[in-house]
C-alpha cells in the first residue's frame, strides 16, 4: 500500500447536508479535495464514507494523518506528523 499524500496543512471546512453521504479522499491525490475523484486507483488506499447526520459545518482532514478520519483532529498542528 502506498502512503497518503498530504493534501493540505489545514482542514477543509465543508457545509454538509443531513442525510447525504460524502466520500473523503484518504490518499491525498484527488484534485477535488477533500473528496474522492478516483485518483487512489492502484494505491491500495480507499476513500472513507462520511454520512451527515445533521446539516452543519464540518472540518475534513487535509493532512491525512488524523486519528479521527475523515474529520480533523488537529494532527496538522504537530509538524512531526507531517512527513
Amino acid at each position: 500500500m502506498t502512503a497518503p499524500v498530504r493534501a493540505s496543512d489545514t482542514p477543509f471546512a465543508v457545509e454538509v447536508k443531513a442525510g447525504m453521504s460524502y466520500f473523503w479522499c484518504a490518499c491525498g491525490r484527488s484534485k477535488n479535495q477533500p473528496f474522492c475523484d478516483g485518483s487512489h486507483s492502484g494505491t491500495g488506499i480507499t476513500p472513507i464514507k462520511y454520512e451527515a447526520e445533521e446539516s452543519k459545518k464540518v472540518f475534513f482532514c487535509g493532512c491525512k494523518v488524523s486519528e479521527h478520519k475523515p474529520l480533523c483532529d488537529g494532527s496538522h498542528k504537530n509538524i512531526s506528523n507531517l512527513k
